[in-house]
């Protein structure tokens, strides 16, 4: 799949005959690919949609790579996120319900401002993946491939999330992903793992006997929106004998050089005969949210102007009552577990998953998901899907479905269930 080029471009090193590197000899190829990927969504409190990125997220992507020789390889790889049903790069929520949880404990708060805080970090209609706008937001690196590895340096996915992608049994799209309960519980800002970090170098290797690794370094700047002071991550890997299986751990560090965000994630996949099997486990734990600092400087700039006339002592209490609280609900601590499979019918494939989100904050904002599919194959490149799946939120809880382009969104209240029905038509070139 297009999501792990990077671990096929590594793989290449280990089958590179050595030669010395001469002009004459060098080969060179640029590829132009991409998923066209789109269809219509219900969730339960919400209208009926027309989405991108349901099973992957739509892109445009090119790639390249240079023979230069003496078993060395020089590639590239930049992929532009592309939303088909705005033309845009900047995905919302699939849908427009409040998140409420980054506000609890705020009921002490004048009515108009707590509605102004929620509408300030959670604007309906406004961007929940690419707030950055960048052009190629999915990835932009160049990299060398050697006989002892490769050596990638930009954009790129994380150690850890590569081995959570591969133990999803829904490939980290449609209404079933394992991702739609993985975040926190205050919401797509409070992310549950780091997808890519930018300004990142990254070793490979992969060997013939299908054990692999990989070790990822970023400083100042680094992360999924930049906010780090630093990261890394790493992971090792077995891709043999119908196993697709990993360990990987991410640790990030918020602005102040403080342990941020740190996951674990254990899992894969094996393969036998039609049937395919997932099984994952995923432990997330975050007490310095890399946005803390961005929510603070929201109130200031944006709440204390609006509150200034009650006053210097009301005005310094309120945003106490603010600041003590986003602190705690910007905090993670939680684990999940995910299982399924799939049973290939000819080409086509039935898809099945259940997973579970254990919080162990005091909220014990629980989430339990299941999940059924089918994907029917017209050719190798374009298959049509069907989902339908499943969330009961506990307590505080309020997951709803997402796809592989956008996080899912809230449910109306919280507790309750999430429930979606999603349909779409993907073509890859």
């Amino acid at each position: 799949m297009n999501k792990y080029l990077l671990a096929t471009l590594a793989s290449a090193s280990a089958c590179i005959p050595a030669c010395l590197p001469t002009p004459a000899l060098a080969q060179s190829s640029v590829q132009l690919y991409g998923i066209a990927d789109a269809g219509v969504m219900w969730q339960r409190g919400s209208r009926v949609k027309v989405i991108s990125g349901g099973a992957d997220g739509s892109r445009l992507g090119v790639k390249g790579t240079e023979d230069l020789g003496g078993g060395m390889k020089a590639i590239f790889n930049l992929e532009a996120r592309v939303e088909l049903d705005t033309g845009t790069q900047v995905p919302t929520l699939v849908n427009e319900n409040q998140g409420l949880y980054l506000t609890r404990g705020m009921g002490a708060l004048p009515p108009p401002v707590l509605a102004a805080v929620r509408s300030a970090l959670q604007p309906l209609g406004g961007p929940a993946v690419n707030p950055e706008r960048a052009l190629f937001d999915r990835t932009s690196m160049v990299g060398l491939v050697t006989p002892l590895g490769a050596v990638l340096l930009g954009r790129m996915y994380t150690p850890g999330y590569e081995v959570f992608a591969a133990a999803d049994t829904f490939e980290v799209g449609t209404g079933g992903t394992w991702g739609s309960i993985t975040g926190g519980t205050g919401g797509f800002t409070v992310l549950g793992a780091d997808i890519r970090s930018q300004r990142a170098a990254q070793y490979r290797i992969a060997l013939p006997s299908g054990l692999g690794g990989s070790a990822m370094i970023a400083g100042k700047g680094s992360g999924y929106l930049g906010l780090y002071d630093k990261f890394w991550g790493a992971a090792i890997t077995y891709k043999a004998r119908g196993w697709d299986v990993g360990i990987g751990h991410n640790h990030a560090y918020d602005p102040q050089g403080r342990p941020s965000l740190r996951t674990t994630t254990v899992g894969g996949s094996y393969t036998w005969g039609p049937w395919k099997f997932f099984a994952g486990w995923h432990d997330q734990h975050n007490r310095n949210s890399p946005l803390l600092p961005t929510y603070i400087a929201g109130w200031d700039a944006q709440i204390a102007p609006q509150i200034a006339p009650l006053g210097p002592a009301t005005a310094a209490a309120l945003r106490a009552v603010f600041v003590n609280n986003i602190t705690v609900n910007s905090q993670q601590d939680a684990a999940s577990v995910q299982a399924g499979l799939h049973y290939r019918i000819g080409p086509n494939r039935i898809m099945a998953s259940v997973a579970h989100q254990s919080d162990r904050t005091t909220s014990s904002s629980n989430a339990l998901l299941f999940a059924l599919g089918y994907n029917y194959f017209f050719s190798k490149r374009t298959d049509i899907y069907a989902v339908a799946a499943f969330i009961r939120n506990d307590n505080e809880a309020q997951y709803s479905p997402a796809t592989a382009g956008a996080p899912g969104g809230f449910t109306r209240a919280p507790g309750d269930d999430g429930r979606a029905l999603q349909l779409g038509v993907r073509h890859r070139f």
